[in-house]
């Protein structure tokens, strides 16, 4: 019997022409699959690439709500709707958009087939199922929970977010859903400013580094994968806690962000539960240097693939 490989899932068209003085940094979804194949990952034999299909609207329906997926395609003539999105609406960032949420949905098919997989984007936890906000346009987190629970028959989903900015999106989303856990370690000052109440928040301080925060996430995640026993771990790893990035305000290390991937990860695999990663948020016009932070929850799956 063959062995299975590590899923790992990207699309070329994550990343497209973009203004180059945005502050998302759109090229860097090119950017991490380049960095990945200087590490080896394209004649890696545990690896397997896969390329996803765009998202459809039955699947974006069961998160989002009718009008507001016509103005998600159609665009939005409102400018204090394009000020809360952050993009400037176009028809290549809608097909972007439901090709980065295809790529979520494959993940999870993946982890859920293997028991780990990981996007090369995702992680757009800001969105509403009425509103885009904060560069999120539709909620890939809350869509890939949607598909677990109604096409897979999930009875517990585990949302663990480590991004440096809180959930509020996917907590709205999930308010009144038992079978959805929505874990956020983020920071206390950082966006959104309003914050929605996630099942369970910690709120840390600026200038956060390695300790206090694995020290957090140490005392968590063990005690809710075993209270809760989730089905699946939709696993968010925003490489923005890093010392370097301009939007975080925290101080983690690249060591320190490849330990907290490597933790997740392996509690997960420990317990024996699928888990679905996705990227998250990070911003560094250096886009080398995002790339490599990114590039640490791939990196962190393949050592612990090999190690099963």
């Amino acid at each position: 019997m063959t062995e299975p490989r590590l899923p790992l899932i990207h699309h070329p068209g994550y990343s497209f022409d973009w203004p180059a003085r945005h502050p998302f940094p759109m090229a860097k979804f090119h950017a991490l699959r380049a960095r990945l194949s200087e590490l080896g990952f394209d004649d890696d034999p545990a690896v397997e690439w896969i390329t996803p299909p765009p998202a459809h609207d039955r699947q974006l329906l069961r998160v989002h709500t009718p009008a507001y997926l016509q103005t998600f395609h159609l665009g939005d003539a409102d400018p204090l709707a394009r000020k809360r999105s952050g993009f400037p609406w176009s028809p290549a960032l809608v097909r972007r958009t439901l090709l980065e949420v295809g790529g979520t949905l494959a993940t999870l098919e993946a982890a859920l087939r293997t028991g780990l997989a990981c996007n090369t984007a995702g992680g757009t936890h800001h969105a509403y199922p009425d509103a885009a906000s904060g560069y999120c346009l539709l909620n890939d987190l809350a869509i890939a929970a949607r598909e677990a629970i109604e096409m897979h028959g999930i009875r517990q989903v585990l949302i663990i977010d480590c991004d440096v900015h809180q959930g509020d999106g996917t907590a709205w989303a999930f308010r009144h859903e038992p079978r959805v856990f929505t874990f956020s370690i983020h920071g206390e000052h950082n966006f959104p400013f309003t914050k929605r109440e996630s099942d369970l928040d910690m709120a840390l301080p600026r200038g956060t580094g390695d300790e206090d925060y694995l020290t957090m996430l140490e005392r968590h995640v063990p005690a809710l994968l075993e209270r809760l026993q989730p089905e699946l771990v939709l696993y968010d790893a925003g490489a923005d806690v890093h010392a370097g990035d301009r939007l975080g305000h925290f101080e983690l290390s690249h060591a320190g962000v490849t330990r907290r991937d490597r933790f997740v990860l392996k509690q997960c695999l420990m317990a024996d539960i699928p888990v679905a990663a996705v990227i998250g948020g990070g911003y560094d016009r250096d886009l080398a240097a995002l790339a490599d932070r990114h590039a640490r929850l791939h990196c962190v799956a393949r050592e612990l693939w090999r190690q099963r």
